[in-house]
């Protein structure tokens, strides 16, 4: 399986999926650090946000086979800056977490992503709590590198 990186603003929704990817329970919990493991790295939403703090995705990026932009459907923003994905030398996946939210608007979550550089065949979208969409990443990373 291939190793992914999870990167995205603070309640994108990282920790939540990365917890229904692995088969957990689902429950809150605010990441503080990185979170390394063997198919899943979830990282901080504040290391998206501050600038000061985002050298240690860049580094850790370079520990994963796919990095995986996570957008909340419902997100009021983007924190991705456009063409962001052409610097990076992996494969790059978009995901719109949330799309089961009553005020999911995932054309705009989509939109953003597309303009960061993320194909329209990367896109992924999830809901950690039905479970809809997990299936769909988990085939493309158990797919031959």
């Amino acid at each position: 399986m291939k190793k992914l990186i999870l990167m995205g603003r603070v309640a994108a929704g990282k920790t939540t999926l990365t917890q229904a990817l692995k088969g957990e329970q689902l429950h809150y919990c605010k990441t503080q650090y990185i979170n390394y493991t063997d198919t899943i790295i979830d990282t901080p939403g504040e290391y998206t946000e501050v600038h000061t703090l985002a050298a240690a995705l860049a580094v850790y990026s370079y520990e994963a086979d796919v990095i995986g932009l996570v957008v909340s459907a419902n997100e009021p923003f983007c924190v991705f800056p456009p063409n962001c994905t052409h610097h990076v030398n992996r494969d790059v996946i978009g995901i719109i977490s949330g799309i089961d939210k009553p005020d999911a608007n995932i054309a705009l979550a989509e939109r953003w992503l597309t303009n960061c550089g993320v194909k329209k065949d990367k896109l992924f979208y999830v809901s950690s709590y039905t479970r809809e969409g997990l299936d769909t990443i988990i085939d493309y990373l158990n797919q031959d590198q």
